[in-house]
């Protein structure tokens, strides 16, 4: 049986904190030691989703398991680009093709969200 990996990240208010670490969390390298212990948030790789090479979207799994007001489950946190552009109709019919894309690709992130919070925390 493979031990739990854990974390230890040193916070503002509480000193070293040490955590369990999920196998899907990419790791602290730009924690900032004044952290307070409740913003502690583990995240996993970026999945970008992009029209033309620009960004549109990003999704990574998220978890703050320490947190007082925002849920401590895991969760898809969602970045939006504020993308902006003016498009002909080619370009908005492009626009709006990678926005389908982009949404298929939502589909099977939530596919595997499902999949890690069947798994439960490892």
């Amino acid at each position: 049986m493979t031990e739990p990996r854990t974390v230890t990240l040193p916070t503002e208010d509480h000193g070293d904190v040490t955590l369990p670490e999920p196998a899907w969390c990419v790791g602290h390298a730009d924690h900032r030691p004044e952290s307070y212990r409740t913003d502690l948030t583990h995240y996993g790789p970026e999945h970008r989703l992009t029209y033309n090479g620009e960004p549109l979207f990003v999704l990574m799994l998220a978890q703050s398991p320490l947190s007082e007001r925002a849920s401590r489950t895991v969760e898809a946190y969602v970045e939006e680009s504020g993308f902006t552009g003016s498009l002909d109709p080619a370009g908005l019919y492009d626009l709006a093709a990678a926005l389908d894309s982009a949404a298929d690709q939502m589909r099977a992130f939530a596919d595997q969200l499902t999949a890690v919070l069947a798994e439960g925390d490892r």
